[in-house]
């Protein structure tokens, strides 16, 4: 394996060196993507790897607002398009504290396969803020969206870099970003996807990421002559794809029991309360401390009364876990604990929720595992039927969209089983996922020559 090495070497000579989770994202696709090179000599010929292990272009800038009080606040702004060879850069907008050109440059990169995988012609980006929604008032809100959208508009369009929506990111702030869009530009191209209703966004898109990720895992046990009905499943997270992953399951018939957000878990054995769920995480946006006051046989845990250092949803006992919250959340311990207590899958719904560690747990005791790149691809998938409904003013009832949803999902994993049959992977959907978008992309690449 002289390629990775050497490939790592570089990503690091030209990268930031405290980029520690994009490198983490780089290493795992180097290592799964050998059969392919192996296979292939055009890729090496055509230095594939080296031309994808840094972004086309990573974008800084300052975003300078006013709160409530008149005075000026100031926020880092970043976009890394990372690769276009499919199509147009495309990918979420994030506000967090935690927000940083390590987490996007991951981020993005993981987006160019995820995009590849749905087999829709995408590149992949991704961007975001430092800013923290929490606590700000609608007002700000909408200033500092406007002062973000100010900052860098001029670097993104219908045909060159498309946004969408992330963490801290909904309706409310994509509507905000769009407005300001048009009225810089006098424009109503379609920048920017997850748009209200009113707006142009499209039903189900809402539901996407959740459910995709549910229809994923739900066609990888079909596989198996297996099914999520009547099974007890632990899901991390309480935000858009915690909720909507939840829905599905109790759809199919499953249980789900847990949910968690950046304070604490929940675990309530007779099934999470999504009516209760959704008024306290979408409605009052306040923590799962409310849900065990209203939920009286609910129990709730903080992260930090928790001494083991894990989350404690992974200790509950389930068939299936669905890591939903956020990067590296399931760490060795909670994987050992899910071994222990005999899970049968783990489908992330995050972006690269587990970390190796966990994954290398997984494989080892024969846990089915279906990576992010594969089962979270949803939400993307239906940001393009919604740019597609944009473009051509006909718009799909909320039936076709979950249909192409469900079709989509099916696609991705029917790839990888022959992906993962031509490549002699067993049931490696890890390898698959990346050997499968990797093969995509790169062929578009050397289609396109060297400019």
């Amino acid at each position: 394996m002289d390629y990775i090495e050497k490939a790592m070497q570089r990503a690091k000579a030209i990268n930031c060196p405290n980029d520690t989770t994009f490198f983490q994202a780089l290493r795992e696709v180097l290592v799964s993507i050998k059969p392919l090179i192996d296979k292939h000599p055009n890729y090496t010929r055509h230095n594939i790897i080296e031309r994808i292990i840094s972004p086309n272009r990573e974008i800084r800038f300052k975003i300078e607002w006013l709160d409530d009080k008149n005075e000026i606040q100031v926020n880092n702004g970043y976009r890394i398009q990372f690769n276009n060879a499919l199509g147009p850069y495309k990918g979420g907008v994030r506000f967090h504290p935690t927000v940083n050109p390590d987490i996007l440059k991951f981020l993005a990169f993981e987006q160019i396969f995820k995009n590849a995988l749905t087999g829709l012609h995408i590149g992949g980006a991704k961007g975001g803020s430092d800013f923290d929604p929490k606590g700000k008032s609608d007002n700000e809100i909408m200033k500092f969206c406007q002062a973000f959208m100010s900052s860098f508009y001029n670097s993104i369009g219908s045909d060159i870099d498309i946004l969408g929506g992330d963490i801290g990111v909904g309706e409310r702030e994509v509507g905000y970003l769009f407005g300001q869009y048009k009225q810089l530009t006098n424009s109503y191209d379609s920048i920017i996807t997850s748009k209200p209703l009113s707006l142009g966004g499209s039903l189900g898109r809402t539901e996407a990421t959740g459910y995709g990720l549910i229809y994923f895992t739900q066609k990888l046990l079909e596989d198996r002559q297996e099914t999520l009905k009547g099974k007890i499943c632990t899901i991390s997270g309480s935000g858009n794809v915690a909720i909507h992953a939840i829905e599905k399951l109790y759809d199919l018939g499953a249980i789900p029991v847990t949910c968690s957000d950046s304070r604490g878990s929940i675990h309530d054995s007779n099934g999470i309360d999504l009516a209760l769920l959704k008024k306290i995480k979408l409605e009052r946006r306040a923590s799962l401390e409310y849900y065990a006051l209203e939920r009286k046989n609910a129990v709730y845990v903080k992260h930090e009364a928790y001494k083991n250092g894990s989350n404690y949803v992974w200790q509950i006992p389930c068939f299936a876990a669905f890591p939903c919250a956020t990067q590296n959340e399931l760490d060795a311990i909670g994987a050992q604990a899910l071994i222990d207590n005999d899970v049968k899958l783990v489908s992330e719904g995050a972006n690269m929720p587990s970390t190796p560690e966990a994954i290398e747990l997984f494989v080892e005791n024969g846990v089915l595992f279906a990576p992010a790149k594969a089962a979270n691809a949803g939400g993307v998938a239906v940001s393009v039927l919604e740019m597609g409904q944009n473009n051509s003013l006909n718009y799909l009832t909320f039936e076709e969209v979950d249909q192409r949803l469900q079709q989509i999902m099916s696609d991705i994993y029917l790839h990888m089983k022959k992906t993962c049959d031509e490549y002699e992977l067993g049931i490696d959907l890890i390898a698959a996922a990346n050997i499968l978008g990797f093969k995509r992309v790169a062929d578009a690449m050397i289609a396109q020559g060297v400019l």
